[in-house]
């Protein structure tokens, strides 16, 4: 069993920063692809970001291309996602996500996709105010 537990989302104003964090336990959290989606209130879960096993892949919306980053630290179990130049369409419950059975080569339609991932987590909620 995998538990991903996300911290980090608040009240920010547009154009301010939040970083969420995303701990995992239970396996080699190395060896995991991990992503992070969000669900806003009527929409459908989407991807955001995603960051192959090997740490040297990464993916992004082109929503939040060019603001926010992900990124990991293997040694502390935990994956994270720097959002920047946040904007009131960020806000959303996000989501942190773990395929702990990844390919050896990861593809964008495979990172992308909700239905890779076998955990996740409880979500956050983000709320950015204009």
């Amino acid at each position: 069993q995998v538990q991903l537990v996300e911290s980090g989302g608040g009240l920010v104003q547009a154009g301010g920063s939040l970083r969420l964090s995303c701990a995992a336990s239970g396996r080699t959290f190395s060896a995991f692809t991990m992503g992070w989606f969000r669900q806003a209130p009527g929409k459908e879960r989407e991807f955001v970001a995603a960051l192959a096993w090997s740490g040297s892949t990464t993916y992004y919306a082109d929503s939040v291309k060019g603001r926010f980053t992900v990124s990991r630290d293997n040694a502390k179990n935990t994956e994270y996602l720097q959002m920047n130049s946040l904007k009131p369409e960020d806000t959303a419950v996000y989501y942190c996500a773990a395929d702990t059975e990844p390919p050896y080569y990861s593809h964008r339609a495979y990172a992308t996709n909700s239905r890779t991932y076998n955990y996740w987590g409880q979500g956050t909620q983000v709320t950015v105010s204009s």
